[in-house]
């Protein structure tokens, strides 16, 4: 079966994928659209196999609330390059697959491949965004809010952070728009701020033991050179006046609120609470940076150069 110009046109409109892709899928088919189809759908399977191995620590963040059912998801899907990240069509498939998140609640990144986005799978939605951007793509994680609190989203740069804040409140202030905006106020500290914990009674045995351990040795040398130098049990009581910074440092609650820092995040909350008559409780938040833990590729041009002189 023959095709025109205009066959490969069509068929790169309806995939998205390169004109000589298409050219070479037609006519591999013998000008069959459907089989062009799914020898590029299979072509991708194997591109994205090949492309698996590379790092993806790009990419974007995004979170969002249903304006309806008020369910809220945030997710991160990793690119290998930032120019990825600002195409719009990238951008739509990641808010996309959060809608599926918050639709579908599914339980890990494997039972979201598995569910539907359209008339395909994540999965086989996920192969074709890597044979039509031609990178290694990853949905790398996710979270879920369910509507028994009042979740706000946030995000900053574009999707470089993404947050979520559960809030729960009395029932006179659901829908409060002075709540949802609380909400935000607070998404915007987490972004800035990077709590690694929610409250201090969230911060475990561990990780205390070991800040005093830090903290006590930093104090020991400070006072082998002091003027004076104090006793060891002062310097323990020292040590854990000292925690108290750390808190305030590194649990959200306890940090200086970014709109007004002589106030902590947790009294500004029950101040609001108070002014608006009801009670407002920060339950839970997550924080997605892109690309945060991920080692990402050093290029050594030089050595490249070098390596094809040889």
């Amino acid at each position: 079966m023959a095709f025109t110009a205009a066959d490969v046109k069509k068929l790169r409109e309806m995939t998205g994928v390169g004109m000589m892709d298409c050219k070479k899928a037609l006519t591999e088919a013998d000008g069959d659209f459907d089989k062009a189809i799914e020898l590029l759908r299979e072509k991708g399977l194997a591109k994205a196999a090949k492309k698996a191995g590379r790092i993806a620590a790009e990419g974007m963040v995004c979170a969002k609330v249903c304006a309806e059912c008020g369910v809220a998801g945030i997710i991160e899907v990793n690119s290998e390059t930032d120019f990825v990240a600002k195409n719009a069509d990238f951008q739509k498939f990641v808010s996309d697959l959060a809608d599926v998140v918050i639709k579908d609640a599914p339980a890990d990144v494997d039972a979201l491949k598995a569910c539907q986005m359209g008339d395909m799978t994540v999965e086989a939605a996920l192969q074709e965004k890597v044979l039509t951007i031609g990178e290694n793509i990853q949905i790398r994680r996710f979270e879920r809010y369910d509507a028994n609190t009042v979740n706000v989203s946030y995000t900053h740069m574009g999707g470089v952070i993404g947050v979520l804040i559960a809030l729960e409140v009395s029932e006179n202030l659901k829908g409060n728009a002075t709540v949802l905006e609380l909400g935000k106020d607070i998404g915007m500290q987490a972004a800035a701020m990077n709590p690694s914990f929610m409250d201090k009674s969230d911060v475990d045995e561990a990780t205390l033991a070991k800040e005093k351990e830090i903290l006590l040795a930093q104090a020991l040398e400070e006072n082998k050179t002091a003027a004076k130098p104090k006793p060891e049990q002062i310097i323990h009581k020292m040590v854990d006046g000292r925690i108290g910074k750390y808190y305030e440092e590194n649990c959200l609650l306890q940090q200086a609120f970014v709109k007004e820092n002589k106030v902590s995040v947790e009294q500004h909350i029950a101040a609001v609470a108070k002014e608006l008559g009801g009670e407002i409780k920060l339950v839970k938040f997550t924080r997605f940076e892109k690309g945060e833990g991920i080692e990402k590729k050093v290029d050594d041009f030089a050595a490249e150069v070098a390596a094809m002189a040889k």
